[in-house]
């Protein structure tokens, strides 16, 4: 009888491997088994390897409670790869999804990515992926139902998650390898897509957020067996020309060449010299010198020195070649309607913050390689930068802090070539993005919540991404009201180190000046403290009585109190601001006066109290403006029972300076 015969009508089976997760594979689990996909035509195969934290008997009473969840146990391999091999073997589904124990779907996922995989006859069908971690997914700017494995970036999504069609990997004998290296899980997904007659990205619903997962130990020749055989395949399916020179040129780059520059391969004297005879016989056989042209400037040194026997060179790179920076200043933030138009300043700086500078000789530019490396073999092609440094380019994009969901922003740009001494010039690139908070997320609205603002530029020799920052410090704090899908108050405002965010419907009007409160200015006068805050939008009501309250930091309680009182700007043009007036006249702990020491600020209205994301310092007849954080750091010694904590017992919201509320019924915009 067939494996498959007892579960008919299944048209997802998705495949979990566990291996000792304690209690963090709890939303893996859960988001399995609570998919909106009906439970009798979708199944959940947990395969268990080996574990020995009693996961395995909570597998089984799962399994026994649930028609759709099986439970399969393995002696322990140390490995996913044989597991999912035989969670495919038992599999009933249509389609069949391979989830990591630190992964978690949506709850819609399965239901999305299976109606598209059908409406587009996808053999896979990439759902779109977020993690908190490493650079963007490029592949997700758009969907497509018929995707190219080199023009959508596919190269960059080398990972098992992926709803596949069974039929399709049984068809072709499509497996993962024994060997259970990471080379050899990126080789099975780079089969599935060179075997593929459709593949289908659904870029604009998020389908799976992506865990860490922790490094595991590849051998070097184990590695170059795969990739022989993989480059096979390539050479099969896709033949000669300039589609299969960059396929080739990907591999050499991130299976052979970028490992020889990690601090792992400087430092292991032993085993180096096995590996780098390895990357020689590999790039001997499979890596012709036509390819180089597709790497970036240091790994063309390093084909060089491979190919030149130099393993001393390569250490040496590999010890002084830092990783690169980015410095990516904000030069201008204004509104246009409802769009916030951003001008930027990108550079590619070295790890001690100085700007890469490169050598011009005549027309070409040259990549300058550390004092220490011995350059004098090689052929000036080698270092030449000169088409690179004209395509130098950035890409801007926001990040939502609670979901790590990633959309790329429209710009326009251009390269800058600045002198810099004689033969030497910096390349800059300077760039407008506009960020349409109506139809940044793949033509839909941003969702609620805070969007960090990101920068990545490739320049003639590295690339690099940061935050953006202001140099100048907050350039404006003026919220705006998108008027799609409905009204909404959108607020620019800025870390305690200057980077850039965007806040979507703040939760109330005391929140949306928390959010701006580094902003804030003092003045001292006639006896008295004026502390001046920015005010993104004020309403129609003029918004709820305000007060701010001032409490000391350290073992005594000291509170200090005033009203505030919020001054409307110019809408669209002008932010609002709030002033209160604190006495300090005599400068000494008082009932009513600010005395000497550190000072937390919050903001009182009737229904809740803010707190603020500055402290104010009294020493000496002069009051100083620091960062909250830094001040109750300075205050606080190890331990639980800190100024830190007890101000968190007694101030609602203080544990949470700048928390970003999800939409909710009640809007401040309806006062």
């Amino acid at each position: 009888m067939s494996a498959h015969a007892g579960r008919m009508g299944v048209k997802v089976s998705v495949i979990v491997n566990v291996h000792n997760p304690g209690d963090t594979a709890d939303a893996c689990i859960r988001s399995a088994l609570e998919q909106t996909m009906p439970a009798d035509t979708y199944e959940v195969i947990f395969v268990d390897d080996g574990s020995t934290d009693g996961i395995a008997e909570r597998l089984d009473s799962i399994a026994a409670t649930r028609a759709n969840v099986r439970a399969l146990h393995l002696p322990h391999t140390g490995s996913p790869m044989r597991g999912r091999n035989v969670g495919l073997a038992a599999a009933a589904g249509d389609y069949v999804y391979f989830l990591g124990q630190h992964d978690r779907l949506e709850r819609d996922a399965l239901e999305r990515m299976h109606d598209r995989a059908v409406e587009t006859d996808a053999d896979v069908l990439i759902g779109r992926l977020v993690r908190d971690y490493g650079p963007p997914m490029t592949a997700f700017e758009r969907s497509t139902a018929r995707a190219d494995v080199l023009r959508d970036r596919l190269l960059t999504l080398l990972i098992p998650q992926q709803l596949y069609r069974r039929a399709f990997l049984e068809e072709h004998e499509l497996g993962f390898p024994a060997s259970g290296s990471r080379m050899g899980e990126q080789a099975f997904v780079m089969r599935a897509y060179l075997h593929a007659k459709v593949i289908a990205v659904l870029a604009e619903h998020v389908c799976c957020h992506l865990g860490e997962r922790p490094r595991a130990e590849e051998e070097p020749r184990a590695i170059a067996g795969e990739l022989h055989a993989l480059l096979d395949d390539i050479d099969t399916y896709v033949g000669e020309g300039r589609q299969r020179d960059r396929m080739y040129a990907h591999w050499f780059r991130y299976a052979a060449l970028r490992p020889l520059l990690t601090e792992r391969f400087a430092e292991s004297s032993v085993d180096r010299g096995v590996h780098f005879r390895v990357v020689q016989e590999l790039t001997a056989r499979r890596f012709p010198e036509q390819l180089d042209r597709y790497l970036p400037v240091q790994l063309r040194l390093v084909a060089a020195y491979v190919r030149a026997g130099r393993l001393d060179q390569i250490v040496l790179m590999a010890n002084c070649v830092r990783r690169a920076g980015l410095r990516a200043d904000l030069t201008e933030a204004r509104w246009d309607a409802h769009v916030l138009v951003l001008g930027l300043s990108v550079e590619v700086v070295d790890g001690d913050g100085t700007p890469d500078r490169y050598r011009v000789d005549g027309e070409r530019v040259h990549w300058v390689p550390p004092r220490a490396l011995d350059t004098r073999s090689l052929a000036e092609e080698v270092t030449d930068i000169t088409d690179a440094v004209e395509r130098a380019r950035i890409e801007l994009y926001v990040r939502h802090v609670e979901t790590g969901v990633v959309h790329f922003l429209p710009l326009t740009q251009q390269v800058e070539r600045i002198q810099d001494g004689r033969r030497r010039i910096r390349v800059r690139v300077r760039g407008e993005a506009r960020l349409d908070v109506t139809s940044a997320a793949l033509g839909e609205p941003l969702k609620p919540g805070q969007w960090e603002v990101h920068v990545r530029m490739y320049s003639g020799a590295n690339q690099a991404r940061s935050r953006v920052r202001s140099s100048e410090g907050p350039l404006n704090c003026l919220g705006v009201l998108a008027q799609r899908p409905r009204m909404r108050l959108v607020v620019p405002c800025w870390s305690d180190r200057g980077e850039l965010s965007l806040a979507i419907e703040p939760r109330s009007f005391t929140q949306s000046i928390a959010l701006v409160s580094p902003g804030v200015s003092v003045k001292q006068l006639d006896g008295n403290l004026y502390v001046v805050l920015p005010v993104p939008y004020v309403p129609p009501s003029g918004g709820p009585p305000l007060e701010l309250v001032l409490r000391g930091i350290g073992r005594r309680e000291r509170e200090a109190s005033a009203p505030a009182l919020v001054e409307a700007g110019v809408p669209g043009r002008i932010a609002g601001q709030l002033v209160a007036k604190v006495p300090v006249k005599r400068l000494v702990a008082g009932a009513d006066d600010l005395g000497p020491g550190g000072w937390t600020c919050s903001l009182r209205s009737p229904d809740e109290e803010v707190g603020l994301r500055f402290a104010l310092e009294v020493r000496r007849g002069r009051v100083e403006v620091r960062p909250a954080s830094a001040a109750l750091r300075q205050r606080s010694p190890l331990g639980r029972d800190t100024a830190l904590h007890r101000l968190g017992r007694r101030l609602p919201g203080a544990r949470h300076l700048v928390r970003w509320a999800r939409a909710g019924r009640h809007r401040y915009l309806k006062e």
